[in-house]
């Protein structure tokens, strides 16, 4: 699962997430999508940033304007890596 970061009237983050949508299906991963509006701290976090995808343990896999083929190589990895554990 990875969590995505966004808030409401981002164009940026519509874009983004028809490209996560299409990378995480190929690499069978779940998306969580998160309003960062929704707490003080992920907007000052990450206001200027998003969208921002994050992985299970806070690492950022991708933020601002996403590229389909980097983002699935990534999920594909996370994916495995935690299917190992």
């Amino acid at each position: 699962m990875v969590q995505f970061l966004t808030r409401p009237g981002c164009h940026l983050c519509d874009e983004a997430r028809l490209v996560l949508d299409a990378a995480a299906r190929g690499a069978d991963v779940e998306v969580i999508e998160v309003d960062i509006e929704s707490s003080d701290a992920l907007t000052g976090d990450y206001g200027l940033r998003i969208p921002v995808v994050l992985a299970p343990d806070g690492t950022v896999l991708a933020e601002g304007t996403f590229e389909r083929r980097n983002l699935r190589r990534q999920l594909r990895k996370l994916a495995t890596t935690f299917r190992r554990s």
